[in-house]
């Protein structure tokens, strides 16, 4: 048996099952996830229903046991068909203009789906979609946002410039929502008609996946390779991927189940939201109809953000926030409001040093700039209210030296990309979902998560997820929500001065300059676009 499996399993024996989630087990970085998502598939006797941002069938396989049945996703995929399971997936489509990249992998997607089709036997049972998000931004944002777009455009063409004919034709094939938009001159060049395009603000963000109706996996990562990461952390910057994924049987599957056979209509305004459970949390827009003023969707669901903004009036002690991003103000105020109410209130933030964006890419245009100012604004509220002493922000970067003039290193050290979403809230309750903090997430993409309450379950939760940052042999102080962050801070402090190679653990202080260097406010923007 590995340590997590041991962890999970000591944290919550001995406890009958009870309430609408049963037995859990929690998953740090895909090295943990992966292969048990892959059990997952071979054990399915009936269905399996999943919905995922990214489900590339060229990643590699991991457990020994699917290792068994070829290398990659593509072989389990072919493999669980001609077992008779009946397989449904929704990947997420994306704006043509603005992520052409993601654009060309959901058909890439679709590609490998219909190869799939090909060697899977004739009455193989699979359903796919790829769903691009109803909403659309109305005509007046569109003409704001014009030269935005056609620079967008120019640097699709400037990609197209590089690709060789089979790239081209390629690319071509696979984003075909670029084909009512642009066409190929006679000089080889992509040439954008000038008018008005559709603007998709918002997409299908969520990660989760129901087996039999008995088993549910949900969280914030996504199947491809570059997501794959074991806790060690020892590569390349821009390979590196930190993530927190969760199993889990009871009730709340067949809730689980429903979200998925109804979030598509949910969406698309022809049914509503499938009933509300405390334990399964949501957040489901759809489009506004006679809002030619509006970018943003019209939120039908928000649980996660209010159970959020509910935990957060709740708590007296200590709340512990991992995530992608911290950009919405919301949350900020109510927890300084709580920090006001509570002197002994405490809070801790893991944040990647950077935004992927512009650690690995060097993107400094104006998304990544409001995204920037957006965090600052937002912790510059925590820290007016929490102040030094109970407010710590770090992030985690690798035990060895490294050099770079980009963003991708932090305190002489290689950044580890956090990607996770994980929330604790003194000793009563924790939420895993794939909902970063900030408006996007909470207000306009598909997003699903699980609210914990089950004291063993919130403790499993904490000793896994903010256990993996620590030294060996460093105790529960630093887990105790009465100890923790006076702990925490000061094993910070040290890192953060002494040599990558010295340090104990991973978490060095985050650094805001570097974030406040390019920040910058765009008025008018709404702050969910980021």
């Amino acid at each position: 048996m590995d340590a997590s499996r041991e962890v999970n399993q000591a944290v919550t024996q001995d406890r009958e099952s009870e309430g609408p989630i049963g037995d859990l087990e929690v998953f740090v970085t895909a090295g943990e996830a992966y292969p048990a998502f892959e059990r997952a598939f071979m054990n399915a006797k009936e269905q399996i229903s999943a919905s995922f941002r990214l489900f590339d069938l060229t990643t590699k396989l991991h457990s020994p046991e699917a290792r068994k049945l070829g290398d990659t996703w593509f072989d389990l995929m072919v493999d669980t068909l001609n077992r008779g399971v009946s397989v449904r997936i929704v990947v997420t489509d994306f704006d043509p203009v603005a992520a052409p990249d993601l654009h060309q992998l959901a058909w890439q997607t679709k590609r490998q789906i219909a190869a799939v089709r090909e060697l899977a036997k004739d009455d193989a049972k699979l359903e796919f979609d790829v769903a691009l998000h109803d909403a659309r931004a109305g005509w007046v944002p569109k003409m704001v946002f014009f030269p935005f777009v056609r620079q967008k455009m120019g640097e699709l063409n400037e990609s197209w410039s590089k690709m060789n004919e089979d790239e081209r034709a390629r690319f071509r094939s696979e984003t075909p929502r670029l084909r009512n938009i642009c066409y190929e001159n006679d000089k080889g060049r992509l040439c954008f008609p000038i008018k008005l395009v559709d603007l998709y603000p918002a997409t299908h963000h969520q990660k989760m996946a129901v087996f039999d109706r008995r088993l549910l996996y949900i969280g914030g990562l996504d199947l491809n390779d570059r997501r794959y990461d074991t806790k060690r952390h020892r590569k390349a910057p821009e390979r590196t991927w930190h993530d927190v994924q969760v199993m889990t049987t009871g009730p709340i599957v067949d809730v689980a189940q429903k979200h998925l056979d109804t979030f598509l209509d949910t969406v698309a305004a022809k049914a509503p939201a499938a009933p509300s459970s405390p334990s399964f949390l949501r957040t489901l827009s759809r489009r506004r109809h006679r809002a030619s003023f509006r970018v943003s969707p019209k939120t039908v669901v928000r649980e996660i953000e209010q159970s959020h903004l509910d935990s957060v009036s709740r708590a007296s002690k200590f709340i512990y926030l991992e995530t992608q991003f911290f950009r919405h103000r919301p949350l900020a105020r109510a927890l300084a409001k709580q920090a006001r109410k509570f002197p002994d209130l405490k809070l801790f933030i893991v944040l990647p040093a950077a935004p992927e964006d512009i650690a690995f890419d060097s993107n400094t245009g104006l998304d990544a700039r409001f995204g920037e100012d957006q965090q600052i604004k937002c912790l510059t509220v925590l820290k007016e209210a929490f102040g030094d002493d109970r407010l710590l922000v770090a992030s985690p970067v690798q035990p060895r030296r490294y050099s770079s003039d980009e963003r991708d290193v932090l305190e002489d050290a290689p950044l580890i990309y956090v990607h996770s979403k994980v929330s604790i809230f003194d000793e009563f309750g924790a939420i895993v979902s794939s909902a970063n903090l900030n408006g996007r997430s909470l207000r306009w993409d598909t997003e699903s998560g699980l609210w914990f309450d089950r004291s063993d379950h919130v403790e499993l939760v904490r000793r896994r997820v903010m256990g993996h940052w620590l030294p060996s042999g460093y105790g529960d102080e630093f887990l105790d929500p009465e100890t923790a962050l006076e702990n925490w801070i000061r094993l910070v402090d040290r890192n953060t001065e002494r040599a990558p190679e010295d340090r104990e653990g991973f978490l060095v202080h985050y650094d805001s300059d570097a974030a406040r260097d390019i920040a910058m406010p765009v008025p008018g923007m709404p702050e969910e676009i980021v």
